[in-house]
């Protein structure tokens, strides 16, 4: 069987399995099972498939059928241009999160906390911009931060620690910019998300409750954690404004701004804690 043949039936057996996007998912899964670089692979599908690179291909769409995320299957994801590594105990990266670099990236900043960093992708990402500044990657599961330390390393990034703390109770110091995507959806929203969310871990996508508890924990330290004038900016679901920035407003932080986007969703808010003299 040669590669065009193999990355055919592996569209209709995908596709049959309810998958979104089959044809872009057998594509990235036939190049993980070959060794090569997604961008490659059209140089090599007319030739014959190794017997070892079909019983990864079978292997993998298997898992891709029974709705494992891609990126569970090639252990990794993209994020902001940079590979990141990822395992069933940590949020995958998603494109959306990229709102909340951007907004970062137009203010200077020298020290940064990434509160519930997964995968570290938010916290590396900065500094990996940023050369000069440091930060803190902070999470409450040690398994998390085992994967976001292996991220530091492979992106040879030594400015990043990592602590293991829930929300703010294992940090000191203040911050020029406080991040974080925390879990946001609200429990009665579960049973309505894509298969591929049951493969991550449930903690760092919902509170159990309204989808708000992590915002009112994060409100109730921020202002202590941030220098005068250093800046908070969360991720949120895309009917969350108007509730998360009142809850910020209530802790004293100053609204910035509402960030939408790519798809023109509320998707991240800014807010400011106070400067001197103010």
């Amino acid at each position: 069987m040669t590669g065009s043949q193999a990355l055919a039936a592996a569209v209709r057996r995908l596709a049959d399995a309810g998958i979104p996007d089959a044809p872009r998912d057998a594509r990235r899964l036939l190049a993980h099972a070959l060794g090569i670089d997604p961008g490659r692979l059209t140089l090599i599908l007319p030739d014959p498939l190794p017997p070892e690179a079909a019983q990864r291909f079978d292997a993998a769409l298997a898992r891709r059928a029974a709705r494992a995320p891609v990126s569970h299957i090639t252990g990794t994801r993209a994020f902001f241009g940079r590979s990141f590594r990822v395992t069933p105990d940590v949020l995958d990266p998603r494109p959306e999160t990229e709102t909340l670099i951007e907004a970062a990236l137009a203010a200077p900043f020298a020290r940064v906390l990434d509160l519930g960093t997964g995968s570290g992708c938010i916290l590396l990402t900065l500094l990996a911009e940023r050369p000069g500044a440091t930060g803190i990657g902070a999470d409450i599961s040690e398994p998390a931060l085992a994967v976001a330390r292996n991220n530091a390393r492979a992106l040879g990034i030594p400015t990043a620690d990592f602590v293991c703390s829930d929300w703010f109770g294992d940090l000191a110091g203040r911050f020029d910019l406080i991040l974080s995507n925390p879990p946001y959806i609200a429990v009665d929203e579960m049973p309505g998300l894509a298969p591929e969310l049951a493969h991550e871990p449930r903690r760092a996508l919902t509170d159990e409750a309204d989808g708000l508890s992590a915002y009112r924990a994060i409100a109730r330290g921020a202002p202590g954690y941030l220098r005068p004038g250093g800046r908070l900016i969360v991720e949120i679901g895309p009917t969350q404004s108007e509730a998360v920035c009142g809850i910020l407003g209530a802790s004293g932080l100053e609204i910035m701004a509402v960030h939408a986007d790519l798809d023109d969703r509320p998707r991240a808010v800014e807010a400011r804690a106070a400067a001197p003299g103010n």
